[in-house]
């Protein structure tokens, strides 16, 4: 087909059409990345509403090809025609946290059943990888393998760790229930044994259920969970093969965004519930799903009748085994039962996740992960973000530096930015600090010796947001951001 025998495509600054002769499906790439297909409307017309740009800049450069990956239909030079969006904000800049949901208390519970060196894994990432006022709470569930009571035995005496044992096998609703309840008032986190969680990942899920006032939970993304996987749907997902579980969940962490896309359902391999939703609408139902599979999904469209909303915390990667206790034939076959029960509570389940599984919203958080792992092969690998009042070049290089300091009244931060240097003002009101500092994905603040207002006004607002804040020069070295770091988890580090 060649392209200059139509019409070209039209912008006008919200959406973009496409001369149906194109059609009737065409594929839509972003900044080099595909990012979606478009496929021709009722009346054969083709377009995309685009609120935002997927990157969060003011310019993007479209390209529209035949299929994925095929012929180019326009631009017929790549990256000639950059269009400029009148509006970009996807949500990242938020308002600033109060202090009492950030430092409200959370409870992750993890079930257990057998597969021990999966759960040595999974536990072993929650005491690295966990801050804030956290509990842990570990429940066996009459496991089989001996290694798993010699595995739990190794927790008793942890600050902020409780292990429990059932007498017999209840299965993982039961189990579950059973974790919400000895959790008392605090939010609970439902984690799977299979998983293993890398930084930020409580902080990440924390931000995303205090988004909104009407926000039930927030669920992770992974590389194998479903409708919860990234950057493909349904599909296992590995990351690239250079970067660990810590290095994949700190690339999104900064690449990610915030856009925080909506389904009507969240997922329980690390799914966050704010205990005012259970108190509203009752535990998981453990008669009609024992063993999982379907069990959160009937309690998120419960709490969804009653006006709440369940998102995607885009920003959180959690690596997900899947079938570890179970195997996959049979967690096929519970997930198959637990489908049938679904359909028959709520028929327009279904009809609902489908008509939000490819929101706007979610095809920017593929297209985001497609692009940040992309990056691999350039061989980039993200390291915690550094805010620097002082000398950036005694920083350790495990570190990426950001110089900070005060002037004409703002806060002014120089970076780089893709091989370029970049400056940028930030408001010393609370607000506006508390939202760049999120929407920067700082991890460690170091304030040096300043002991100014505005310094004292960015140490509480990036103490609310979870992130380590020390007052140790940056010539000391490595180990005073170790201590820093170290001394934000609740957990100690067992290498410490």
């Amino acid at each position: 087909m060649v392209a200059e025998a139509f019409a070209q495509p039209r912008w006008d600054g919200q959406r973009l059409e496409i001369p149906p002769a194109w059609g009737p499906r065409v594929a839509l790439d972003i900044d080099g990345h595909w990012f979606c297909d478009i496929e021709a409307d009722g009346d054969g017309r083709l377009g995309l509403d685009l609120p935002f740009t997927p990157s969060g800049r003011d310019e993007f450069s479209p390209c529209i090809r035949s299929a994925r990956d095929g012929e180019v239909l326009w631009p017929r030079e790549i990256g000639t025609a950059p269009c400029s969006f009148a509006a970009h904000d996807d949500g990242s800049r938020r308002v600033a946290f109060e202090a009492e949901p950030m430092r409200a208390e959370v409870v992750v519970i993890v079930p257990v059943y057998n597969a021990p060196d999966a759960v040595r894994a999974c536990l072993d990432s929650v005491l690295a990888h966990t801050s804030g006022r956290t509990r842990l709470l570990v429940i066996d569930d009459a496991s089989t393998d001996p290694a798993i009571a010699l595995l739990l035995a190794g927790l008793e005496g942890r600050p902020g760790v409780r292990v429990l044992a059932n007498a017999r096998n209840l299965g993982f609703t039961a189990t579950a229930n059973r974790g919400i309840a000895e959790a008392g008032d605090a939010d609970v986190v439902l984690l799977n044994a299979d998983t293993v969680v890398g930084p930020n990942w409580l902080t990440g899920l924390r931000r995303a259920v205090h988004a909104g006032d009407a926000i039930a939970t927030a669920t992770a993304v992974s590389d194998n969970a479903g409708a919860f996987s990234v950057p493909e749907l349904e599909r296992a997902n590995p990351p690239p093969p250079a970067w660990s579980v810590a290095d994949t969940a700190r690339a999104l962490w900064q690449q990610a965004g915030h856009a925080y896309p909506e389904l009507p359902t969240g997922n329980g391999f690390c799914l966050y519930i704010r205990r005012a939703v259970i108190d509203a609408v009752g535990m998981l139902d453990e008669a009609a799903f024992p063993q999982g599979y379907g069990e959160e999904n009937d309690f998120c469209q419960r709490a969804s009748a009653r006006g709440w909303r369940h998102v995607i915390a885009g920003n959180v990667f959690v690596h997900h085994a899947r079938s570890q206790s179970f195997g996959a034939e049979r967690r096929q076959a519970l997930g198959r039962a637990g489908m049938a029960v679904l359909r028959e509570r709520w028929p327009d389940y279904e009809r609902e996740v489908g008509a939000t599984l490819h929101s706007f919203a979610r095809r920017v958080l593929d297209w985001r992960v497609r692009r940040c792992y992309a990056l691999a092969e350039r061989g980039w690998r993200a390291r915690p973000r550094a805010l620097v009042f002082g000398a950036v070049d005694a920083v350790p290089t495990a570190f990426e530096a950001w110089q900070a300091d005060w002037r004409d009244a703002a806060l002014i931060v120089t970076h780089d930015d893709d091989g370029a240097t970049r400056e940028e003002r930030i408001g010393t009101d609370a607000a506006s600090l508390a939202a760049w500092l999120e929407y920067a994905a700082i991890e460690l603040v170091d304030l040096g010796e300043d002991a100014s207002p505005a310094a004292v006004a960015l140490r509480v607002q990036a103490q609310r947001l979870g992130i380590a804040v020390t007052d140790v020069l940056a010539s000391a070295g490595t180990n005073g951001y170790t201590v820093a770091v170290c001394a934000s988890r609740s957990f100690p580090d067992p290498r410490a």
